[in-house]
């Protein structure tokens, strides 16, 4: 599953986070616009581990290990369609989830 937020989601994890610019915008693009952490690495001749530890430091601040009370996160491989409800329903969830803060 691909790490994403809303952008009200960013803003609150990056709330008093002691990082720069630069951190900002990378973990801005991946978590949010979805960008491939590996263009970013090219883009600004960064390792991908760099990238990945800008991206991590706003992850971790969100606290995106941590699921609400009575979430369970899952995997699977589903046909094309099936999977399209699926991502229907987790957007449903992550709204509802959004409107109780």
């Amino acid at each position: 599953m691909k790490k994403r937020l809303t952008e009200p989601e960013f803003h609150e994890a990056i709330k008093g986070l002691d990082v720069g610019s630069q951190t900002l915008e990378i973990a801005r693009g991946v978590l949010i616009d979805g960008k491939p952490q590996k263009e970013f690495a090219a883009a600004l001749g960064l390792s991908r581990g760099a990238i990945s530890q800008a991206v991590n430091r706003v992850w971790a601040a969100h606290g995106g290990g941590i699921l609400p009370e009575g979430y369970v996160r899952v995997s699977a491989i589903l046909p094309e369609h099936q999977a399209f409800i699926v991502k229907k329903w987790a957007e449903d969830a992550r709204k509802k989830r959004q409107h109780k803060k």
